[in-house]
């Protein structure tokens, strides 16, 4: 008998090229075995079909009782429902089902003007959660723990359509609100994850039309210091274990079989899970890239680069593959080790009992609870910009005004983007106001359609509320946006002129006393709305409690002090032309020319803040040391507020061209009025380094570097300086 287990050991080395003995047999169900030693266990026992069918989004083994997991969207919100239909069709592409309720934040950009790692770490959480009740819950069953979220892309143009899915243009604001994200989804247990972030989309995904064979070119120091440094950031410092591969190409090479998938983030970052292609990319590589001439070759050279997860068909190139010895059955086990680790990590090969995050899925549906309304609430209100506030016009007494016109038209809608959900309820604009004043003020309503009758209605009204920006989904079909300036995914922006600006002039003319509430998910070069209306707030589309949200802000109830995480120009004249990927050309607030019409970072608040007393931890800093930062910020003002502390460094020394500043640290920290509290940063001096390619690795300089903190980009209120001692510091991994 032992003879004859060795024989067939060695056998089924030789048919699967997969290791295994006689006691291997139903390895993969022992908790407590090494996770290398049960994947080869699992991979001995499965069928090279079934090892073919697990190359796609779900690694379920149905023979084997093995219900795994496939993806699902969550860029905010888990998304099995929305203008999408995320989760409702079958294998067919017919609706089978209908949505499934689940909270809804602010897009991604909104999460990312909150300026606040903590909270999207909690939105991320609370997302995670809903998404393990929804696939275990025996109510429903539905969606997956693989979350496709979030979206470590920059969004370096504002003419981007997928500019709301993005945490902004700086690579150290989004980097560090990615890791945030991804430690919030994936908990904080040091065995099983509650779900697993992949993210979106590696890399320099940010042109919409022609993304399917265009090339994004750069050297490879924006490669390693921009482009590519939020998605390191969220693998090396927050864990994640999964990414999607983008559409375009990096100088010529087709991101989905581009070498730096394998050399870069699995060799030095330590990436050993899930690498998937976008949707239909496999074919593109074939279609619109012209790489390769056939289908097999193509899935053959991806799963050689790092590949593990087609978003395609792929059942049949894999197989011509096979046949023409382009990959071999030990290659796709090599490459289904990295989707069986995440299948481990979340505990879907463990018995339930020993997974904690297993028991979620009982009692009533989370999205429902008070404390998930709450967090909407707060995240939309943390994400509100306030963007101009002359004389003081915000924040409305509601004991004073007797009447207020809320117009426009998206005033009394909450609108969703492709990515979205299905909210279990929705708080408009003019709900919300309605909700505020409790019936004290007469609120009337217009949506703008007649700007004659919006302007009657402004005139008799104490106060103009007017609520104007862009349709997510561009109100059209696919790859198709009526208006110039509005954008989404597979479309750019043509134009940076907000259509609703006409209606914001009528209404003004007929009542000063005017507010625009702009609902957008981009930049808009609203220059005479800046120079007229005496205030502005910005917010994004989506969250569930975006009327309560907005309503707190204008009238009082809550101090906003959310912040731009973009650029915003005042004509496109200021941009360089949309396929430059060379951001040095006058892209992002570290190389823009000129005036911008708002710049990086900034938000206006109730309140005012005073800064003092800069105190730099040393004045020579070695390449490997760290520097620590303290600011006094004073309340200057009359009521409680919070501030967003931004450092940023000047390169006063450099040998090579670097950022005219660039962010290193931040904090948003509440701040009551009358108060003092010291700010402490820190700055790694590993950070202020630069990409050398001749040494393949990151350099400190010797030289002074200029320290500045202050209220944004472009209000810089105390600085100092400090020496570096520079060398190579080792970055790269």
């Amino acid at each position: 008998m032992k003879h004859f287990a060795a024989a067939l050991a060695a056998l089924l080395l030789f048919l699967t090229g997969t290791t295994a003995s006689a006691g291997d047999e139903g390895r993969y169900h022992d908790p407590d075995a090494d996770p290398e030693a049960r994947i080869t266990s699992l991979l001995a026992a499965m069928t090279l079909s079934e090892k073919i069918q697990a190359l796609g989004t779900d690694p379920s083994v149905p023979r084997l009782g093995l219900r795994l997991s496939g993806h699902i969207e969550g860029l905010h919100g888990v998304a099995l429902g929305g203008p999408a239909e995320w989760g409702q069709k079958g294998p067919d592409g017919v609706v089978s089902r209908g949505p499934l309720t689940t909270t809804q934040f602010p897009q991604q950009v909104g999460l990312g003007e909150t300026w606040d790692p903590d909270l999207v770490r909690r939105v991320a959480a609370l997302e995670g959660l809903e998404a393990r009740y929804a696939f275990q819950s025996e109510k429903y069953r539905r969606g997956g723990l693989v979350v496709r979220a979030p979206n470590a892309d920059l969004a370096r143009d504002p003419r981007w359509g997928r500019t709301e899915e993005s945490f902004g243009e700086d690579p150290f604001l989004t980097g560090t609100l990615a890791s945030a994200f991804v430690r919030g989804l994936q908990g904080d247990h040091p065995k099983y994850w509650q779900a697993a972030a992949l993210l979106k989309h590696f890399m320099a995904n940010s042109n919409e039309e022609g993304r399917g064979h265009s090339s994004s070119n750069f050297d490879k120091r924006l490669m390693r210091e921009y482009y590519a440094e939020p998605f390191r950031r969220a693998i090396v410092e927050g864990g994640a274990r999964a990414y999607m591969a983008a559409y375009n190409a990096w100088n010529g090479i087709p991101m989905a079989v581009n070498p730096v998938l394998e050399l870069m983030t699995v060799r030095e970052w330590g990436q050993n899970g899930i690498i998937c292609t976008d949707g239909g990319a496999l074919t593109q590589l074939v279609s619109e890239h012209h790489a390769f001439p056939t289908l097999d070759a193509a899935a053959a050279t991806a799963l050689h680069r790092g590949i593990n997860q087609y978003l395609d068909r792929h059942e049949e190139p894999v197989r011509q593959a096979l046949a023409r010895r382009l990959m071999t059955e030990a290659d796709i086990d090599a490459s289904l080790r990295g989707v069986y680790r995440v299948m481990i990590r979340l505990g879907l090969l463990d018995p339930p009992e020993l997974v904690p995050y297993a028991r979620i899925g009982g009692g009533e549906e989370p999205w429902l609870s008070e404390e998930h309304r709450t967090l909407a609430r707060s995240a939309t209100r943390k994400s509100i910009v306030l963007l101009k506030n002359e004389r003081n016009a915000l924040p409305l007494d509601a004991t004073k005004v007797r009447s207020i016109a809320v117009i426009g038209p998206y005033a009394d809608r909450v609108l969703l983007d492709w990515y979205s959900g299905t909210p279990p309820y929705t708080v408009s604009l003019l709900e919300g106001i309605r909700a505020a004043v409790s019936g004290n003020v007469n609120v009337q309503f217009d949506n703008g359609g007649d700007a004659e009758a919006a302007a009657r209605l402004a005139r008799a009204s104490d106060v103009a509320i007017v609520a104007v920006g862009n349709h997510p989904t561009c109100n059209a079909g696919w790859a198709q946006c009526p208006i110039a300036g509005e954008g989404k995914e597979a479309v750019d922006r043509k134009s940076l002129q907000l259509e609703g600006e006409a209606l914001v002039r009528r209404v003004h003319a007929a009542n000063p006393r005017t507010v625009v509430a702009l609902l957008s998910s981009f930049p808009y070069a609203i220059n005479w709305t800046s120079e007229h209306v005496p205030a502005i707030v910005h917010v994004t589309h989506n969250s569930q409690e975006l009327g309560n949200a907005v309503a707190d802000v204008l009238l009082g109830k809550f101090n906003p002090a959310g912040r731009l995480v973009h650029t915003w120009p005042k004509s496109l004249d200021q941009l360089p032309p949309m396929m430059d990927y060379d951001i040095r050309h006058g892209r992002t607030y570290m190389y823009f020319k000129g005036a911008p019409l708002y710049p990086f970072g900034y938000g206006l608040s109730y309140t005012t803040f005073g800064y003092s007393a800069l105190r730099l931890s040393a004045r020579e800093l070695k390449a490997d040391g760290l520097l620590d930062v303290e600011v006094d910020v004073r309340n200057t003002g009359s009521r409680d507020g919070e501030e967003v502390v931004q450092l940023y460094v000047q390169y006063l020394d450099s040998k090579v061209s670097r950022p005219e500043r660039a962010l290193k640290a931040f904090q948003r920290v509440a701040v009551p009025k009358g108060a003092r509290r010291t700010v402490r940063l820190r700055v790694a001096a590993r950070e202020l380094g630069y990409w050398d390619d001749s040494l393949h690795d990151f350099v400190v300089e010797t030289g002074a570097v200029r320290v500045l903190v202050g209220s944004s980009s472009a209000d810089i209120r105390v600085a100092g300086t400090v020496r570096v001692l520079g060398e190579s510091v080792g970055r790269t991994h």
